[in-house]
């Protein structure tokens, strides 16, 4: 969270993250116990200034070692205690170092050693807590948590152009967007646009404040607005905050304005998660008060939470995975599990053998998600995704590239299939059944879409390359002897792999010519 947050790591980047998350943070968690240890046997201390320094520096003793074996150019620190335990190290070595606080130990932390950190951060949830366990409604607790305040009034200013906080949010935003093209561009995702909440917040609060005069809306005491959804069988709905800066449902009235607005769309599909069905619900009544006819045709594709093997992704608990790891991961498992067939290979280079790699990890990764229905929560587990066996992206991948050898091969040998076949074939009911399951492509198609369901293009196609493996090992193609069958099997096999690149290519898959 803190190394994007910062702008000095960013020449060191590559290599804080090398070693920050695969070193660092296994010595870490020695340092949190260390320090929690200690203020919980000596509570009282935690306001006196030379035993917290003491703490200190007997926690330096202990770093000494490891510090001296890591060699960081650059270290950033999560924890108070450790974050000034090493700060008493710059001493001894020549460490750019910056110290952030992100935790949720705001009532252990000792007030001094808040005071030295060149950053810290408060997760506004525990603030809440601590207000509300003296005493103070909710409501009010979030409204007094001083970092909500401070971060309100920034909004505010930013509402009100203030060059500096303007200039702050741009650049952090840049280092987001950025990330987010990289992110895009290796899962071969675009977009025809992109609208920005920064730029629709005001066609929406001109929009609610139209609803205010027509008295669809109204205004508390406090300055905020409000919807009255009661009668819906839902609740109050808050619009605008007392300040007058809007809040998420603002922004997405503006964005829908400007969707229908820029597009000559008849539908909307909102991909957004399950988390968020009330609110999409509540979206959809708003826009319809507001007088937009399309406002109850909404459509909220809910899809479910993708959990790992040991449970659910938390990020409190380092759970979460990244997606940038994790397609790394994916490629070097799909290279390193493929490497006896892809060396084997003729003429194979390097830069191939890679591309290889990245197609099937790619592959092996979006197939194993969009198999399940996105409506259902799902179990991703890498190690089953990659298998080259059952229903998996690389199991289909290897029989696209195992048609094109025999279409290679049959090319080789001056071979060529006619636009016409024979009719006087005599066909076995395996290639009967193909034929068959070649034609269902267009109704899965259509199914997957009427139902936003794009699981039934990719079960399809595994029923159709299970179908075709079978019919793989039960019948000669090349070395058939009846000219006219063969021909009639290379046709088929043909047809087969039209229909399983046109299919994968629907769900953003590749598929290698060989493999």
């Amino acid at each position: 969270e803190t190394a994007d947050a910062i702008s000095f790591v960013s020449e060191k980047l590559s290599k804080f993250m090398d070693w920050g998350h695969t070193t660092m943070y296994r010595h870490i968690p020695k340092l949190f116990r260390f320090g929690y240890g200690f203020a919980e046997k000596h509570p009282a201390m935690l306001d006196d200034d030379a035993a917290v320094y003491k703490l200190l520096t007997d926690g330096t003793k202990q770093l000494n070692g490891f510090i001296k074996a890591g060699e960081f150019d650059t270290v950033i620190c999560t924890h108070v205690f450790s974050g000034l335990l090493l700060r008493q190290m710059l001493k001894e070595y020549p460490m750019k170092l910056k110290t952030a606080f992100v935790g949720t130990d705001y009532t252990c932390s000792p007030g001094t050693a808040r005071r030295e950190l060149d950053y810290y951060f408060i997760p506004a949830e525990s603030l809440k807590e601590e207000f509300i366990e003296q005493g103070v409604p909710a409501e009010e607790a979030e409204k007094q948590a001083p970092i909500l305040k401070e971060a309100q009034a920034m909004l505010v200013k930013w509402e009100q152009n203030d060059p500096e906080v303007r200039s702050l949010w741009k650049r952090m935003n840049d280092w987001v967007y950025a990330g987010f093209d990289e992110t895009y561009k290796a899962l071969g995702v675009g977009f025809d646009k992109i609208y920005y909440e920064s730029e629709t917040y005001l066609e929406g609060r001109e929009k609610v404040e139209e609803g205010l005069e027509k008295g669809l809306f109204y205004r508390r005491e406090d300055g905020s607005v409000w919807a009255d959804l009661t009668p819906e069988g839902l609740d109050e709905k808050l619009l605008l905050r007392s300040d007058g800066t809007s809040v998420y449902m603002t922004q997405d009235i503006g964005t829908a304005k400007l969707r229908f607005q820029d597009f000559p769309i008849d539908k909307m599909i909102y991909v957004v998660g399950n988390e968020q069905n009330y609110h999409f619900q509540v979206l959809s009544i708003l826009l319809d008060k507001l007088g937009f006819k399309w406002g109850k045709d909404l459509v909220h594709f809910s899809y479910g939470m993708v959990e790992l093997p040991n449970g659910k992704m938390k990020s409190r608990e380092g759970t979460v995975v990244d997606a940038d790891d994790l397609i790394a991961t994916m490629i070097a498992d799909a290279r390193q599990m493929s490497a006896d067939k892809v060396n084997k290979l003729e003429n194979i280079t390097e830069e191939e053998a890679q591309e290889i790699a990245r197609v099937v990890g790619l592959g092996a990764l979006k197939y194993f998600i969009l198999k399940v229905d996105a409506r259902k929560n799902m179990l991703f587990n890498p190690e089953e995704s990659i298998d080259f066996n059952g229903n998996t992206g690389p199991f289909i991948q290897y029989t696209y590239a195992r048609i094109r050898s025999i279409l290679r091969k049959a090319a080789e040998q001056g071979i060529e299939i006619p636009e016409k076949l024979s009719s006087d074939i005599t066909l076995s009911n395996k290639e009967i059944s193909l034929i068959q399951h070649l034609q269902g492509f267009a109704l899965a198609v259509r199914q997957a879409g009427q139902d936003y369901n794009p699981s039934c293009i990719a079960n399809y196609c595994y029923e159709l390359v299970k179908e075709y493996n079978q019919f793989y090992h039960d019948f000669s193609i090349l070395r058939e002897e009846n000219e006219a069958k063969k021909i009639f099997r290379l046709a088929l096999s043909q047809n087969v792999g039209k229909i399983v690149k046109l299919a994968m290519g629907l769900l953003g898959i590749e598929v290698p010519e060989r493999m």
